[in-house]
């Protein structure tokens, strides 16, 4: 066996034991099995690695920056996965990120969202997106803030091109299970808030997306319906 054939044998065992993990966070949570999809992050990974994975059974995929999405885009066509935008994004980058991604999880001011929903409209399609809300209020992490995040949401919600999915969040840097669970869960209640709001355009307000490889149990256990897991499945990022 070759080391890129252990490689991608290595992608699907990590694969399979994300998924236990999600399986059992399902049933201890007492939530129906499937309630929680995986996206698997593909950050600095090669085309061919992320093909592997595919061929593994992985369905959804986040890149983190508009300029491997587009350098991976063409390669990754045709494969039926949904490719999510999770990192930040800039205005200029609004064209890019379009062409590829199915979903953009990173929207967080006002600017982002009308630019997004103006090149959708003008596109002809509606973009599905998420709110990236800093439930941790770290100033190292992008997001708005939960004090805003529901007027912010019935202002995405109304913008043409654009239909407001849910919620995503990066859980705080904190050694605190507790701590961080409790962001989890206000993100929860902000979301409960949107859908009960009966404003227009937030019917389909249903997705969390938090948690990743260190603390997916604790975003499942909180209503997570999607968590971001990468070296949790590719092993070691390349320096």
């Amino acid at each position: 066996m070759t080391d890129d054939d252990a490689h991608v044998a290595g992608i699907a065992t990590r694969l399979g034991a994300v998924r236990a993990r999600i399986a059992a966070a399902e049933h201890d949570a007492g939530r129906p099995a499937g309630a929680v999809r995986l996206l698997v992050a593909t950050k600095t990974m090669p085309a061919s690695l992320i093909r592997a994975a595919i061929g593994a059974g992985v369905d959804l995929i986040g890149e983190n920056r508009v300029q491997e999405l587009v350098a991976k885009g063409p390669e990754l066509a045709g494969l039926g996965v949904e490719i999510h935008l999770i990192g930040h994004l800039q205005g200029n980058k609004a064209n890019p990120a379009l062409r590829w991604a199915t979903c953009v999880q990173s929207v967080d001011s006002p600017e982002i969202a009308a630019r997004l929903g103006e090149r959708s409209a003008e596109a002809g399609r509606v973009l599905d997106v998420l709110i990236q809300v800093n439930v941790s209020g770290e100033p190292t992490k992008y997001g708005v803030l939960p004090d805003s995040a529901t007027d912010f949401a019935g202002a995405v919600a109304g913008i043409p091109g654009l239909r407001l999915r849910g919620f995503m969040t990066i859980g705080a840097n904190s050694p605190d299970a507790g701590l961080v669970r409790a962001g989890y869960a206000h993100l929860r209640e902000l979301r409960d808030a949107v859908v009960g709001s009966g404003l227009a355009g937030t019917t389909d307000v249903t997705e969390l997306s938090m948690g990743m490889s260190g603390d997916l149990e604790l975003a499942i256990a909180e209503g997570a319906t999607i968590v971001r897991v990468g070296t949790g499945v590719f092993g070691a990022r390349p320096r």
